[in-house]
């Protein structure tokens, strides 16, 4: 019998169970519109869809459009609208002809999912006897005119006619195909006209992303919400992606959606439209039910101001019953907070919670400071307040270790996602545990979760997986920010992956008797931490915990910072490990001589290396950690060697939702039974 000499190791069973309220649908941020949305149906209240003629001085001439009424229309209302324009092949009635609009926005005032509106579907080319069977080259002048009888025509006959508000704030304007490159064109280049613009699958007309917005401060300031969509097996994708990149450099909020798999059909359209509408003019809604509630008795005494009467929550990650902040159905958070000597607070977004940041907040009675989000990514985002300068904590929202410190954080739900949430399974524990390092000459502390029924068989041993978190973070990351414990929980309950331990070390370490250097001072010495792993924390893991103590049954991975050392630590000692992932992690190396020539010989890897798995998102810093995984994985495979797979977050950054989708394609992956 082998004996170990071990360090005095002290654990505590910790049960971490924070419900969220999210829901998941595949890899889209938006979900799949359910069956039927695009059907006509019974026994519903419809709208009013007309055609008129207006007077157009642009053009010289009477011009045509559609209009749609919501249904209960009145004219003592007054209501926002929509301008929604067609493909360079359509007219006024392209959207109604082959995209259903007026059975969507029926069908979607019926599930009280959309504020009511008045949508305007005019005919894009402003010109006396240019049609769409006009050669394109022929109808490009009309349709480049078509901003100004928009503008002067257009506009001013509906608001007079309908019973239409006339400020920006009520104001959209979105089109498919050439209409989305109208809409972008001039729905940037009108601020003051409209505040709300969406482009789906935008066709070549859209200008080019460096002439699209004269002034991006101006324009991330004033745009209630951005929409830029596209398939991705569109062939005008470069076009959109081209928008998005631009947006994300100069830090304009905006919502970039693409479909998986998505052409230039209705099909894609019909979905924007869903998606869309529900986004629009949210506000101005909530501001009008605030005011049908006023009652002209003499208010109670004021304590917190009347919530809004929308559908916002509290934010699952809230302390206690803090009512702030609150996440709205589309992705918008409002927060609060009550400074009444302050002069200025802003909320703090350098951390991932949003572009364009800090946002100010507005005073308003009794020192409550509020501001409401464009809408957010889906996922945890750490973000701070600025008090007069200072930055501080949310007193709303719990904290999590995550920017070298305890920082405010925030959950928005992904549309569908459910995969990492509490759900009625059998629960493994998470144990927080304390061991003496011989390395650092510290009493270190590591996260050990143990699958479910782990102590219900003595003699049963699992496979060790060895999880490491980013830089600013600890090892309570993965659990706290990454909920892994409900990943694995929910993943074994499904039979979808092995039941396994799962070790989360403070990914910093100090040799000891020595100082941090001045570049070690958050991150430690590199090299020491790998001696923690290898020396201290696998050796006291395996003679405490039922582990297969052996390299078949042991994996290391890690996000970011973490996924560097993975690939370090892993690939340099592949006799100790089988199984290495990267999340967010890889970067530049020459396979020939990276990793003490660990692929140098394609077939001893692929008998030693049972997988390694490299992942990322595609924009955002990511976007180059990408590039790289994807070279790597190439390379690799042109050499010859086999266990090695590369997956990606399509549309996602260097952030938490990106690594709990790693974890979550991982894990099923590791320690399968060898044939």
């Amino acid at each position: 019998m082998r004996t170990r000499s071990v360090s005095l190791f002290v654990c505590s069973a910790l049960a971490f169970a924070t419900a969220q309220n999210v829901a998941w649908a595949g890899d889209e941020r938006f979900p799949a519109p359910p069956a039927g949305f695009d059907t006509r149906r019974d026994g519903i209240e419809r709208g009013k869809l007309e055609t008129v003629e207006y007077e157009s001085t642009t053009v010289g001439a009477a011009r045509k459009a559609q209009v749609y009424t919501p249904p209960g229309y009145a004219a003592d209302q007054k209501y926002p609208v929509l301008y929604l324009l067609h493909g360079i092949g359509g007219d006024e009635h392209e959207w109604t002809r082959g995209g259903a609009a007026e059975i969507v926005l029926d069908n979607l005032y019926a599930d009280k999912k959309i504020v009511p509106m008045i949508v305007v579907l005019p005919n894009g080319r402003a010109a006396k006897d240019i049609t769409r069977r006009d050669p394109i080259p022929k109808q490009s002048p009309a349709f480049a005119a078509f901003e100004k009888d928009l503008l002067t025509d257009l506009i001013p006959f509906v608001e007079k006619k309908y019973s239409a508000k006339s400020d920006r704030e009520s104001r959209a304007l979105a089109g498919l195909s050439m209409g989305g490159g109208q809409s972008l064109n001039f729905g940037l280049n009108n601020l003051d006209t409209f505040a709300w613009v969406g482009g789906f699958s935008s066709a070549p007309n859209t200008k080019r992303p460096a002439e699209l917005i004269e002034d991006h401060a101006e324009a991330a300031k004033k745009l209630r919400l951005l929409y830029v969509a596209c398939g991705d097996g569109d062939g005008l994708f470069r076009i959109s992606e081209g928008v998005h990149k631009m947006l994300e450099e100069e830090h304009v909020p905006h919502i970039y959606r693409v479909i998986p798999g998505g052409g230039h059909d209705f099909k894609v359209w019909k979905s924007d439209l869903y998606h869309f509408a529900q986004l629009l003019f949210r506000d101005a809604a909530k501001e009008e039910s605030a005011t049908e509630k006023k009652s002209d008795a003499a208010p109670p005494e004021k304590k917190e101001p009347p919530l809004d009467g929308d559908e916002s929550q509290p934010a699952s990650t809230n302390v206690g019953n803090a009512l702030f902040p609150r996440v709205h159905p589309d992705r918008r958070v409002t927060f609060r907070l009550k400074a009444p000597e302050a002069t200025k607070v802003q909320v703090f977004t350098n951390y991932g919670l949003g572009a364009g940041g800090p946002w100010d907040m507005q005073r308003g009675d009794d020192g409550l400071w509020t501001f409401t989000s464009p809408p957010i990514v889906p996922g945890f985002h750490y973000y701070g307040l600025l008090v007069d300068g200072v930055q501080v904590n949310d007193p709303g929202s719990d904290t999590f270790f995550g920017t070298g410190k305890p920082t405010s954080g925030i959950e928005i739900p992904e549309a569908g996602v459910d995969f990492y949430h509490v759900k009625d399974v059998p629960h493994g524990e998470v144990r927080s545990c304390w061991y003496k390092s011989q390395v650092t000459g510290k009493t270190r502390r590591v996260q050990v979760y143990t699958p479910p029924g782990y102590d219900a068989d003595p003699q049963l041993r699992f496979p060790t997986l060895y999880l490491q978190h980013g830089g600013g973070e600890d090892e309570t990351g993965w659990t706290r920010q990454g909920h892994a414990n409900f990943v694995l929980d929910n993943l074994i309950a499904a039979g979808k992956s092995v039941p396994m331990i799962v070790v989360m070390e403070k990914g910093y370490a100090t040799r000891a008797g020595e100082s941090p250097q001045p570049g070690e001072r958050r991150r430690g010495d590199g090299g020491a931490f790998e001696d923690v792993v290898l020396k201290d924390l696998i050796p006291t893991i395996d003679a405490t915990f039922r582990t297969y103590a052996d390299r078949e049954h042991r994996a290391i991975a890690g996000l970011s910072m973490g996924g560097g050392q993975a690939l370090q630590i892993g690939l340099t000692h592949l006799d100790t490990f089988s199984a290495v992932a990267s999340f967010s992690g890889a970067r530049a190396v020459d396979p020939k001589t990276a990793y003490g020539g660990a692929f140098a010989d394609p077939a001893v890897f692929d008998q030693k290396v049972d997988l390694l798995y490299l992942h990322s998102g595609t924009v955002g810093m990511d976007a180059r950690i990408h590039e790289s995984a994807r070279d790597l994985h190439a390379k690799l495979q042109q050499s010859g060697i086999k266990n090695v797979d590369f997956r990606d977050a399509n549309g996602f950054a260097h952030e938490w939702q990106t690594w709990r989708y790693a974890l979550y394609d991982l894990a099923p992956r590791l320690f399968k039974p060898k044939n």
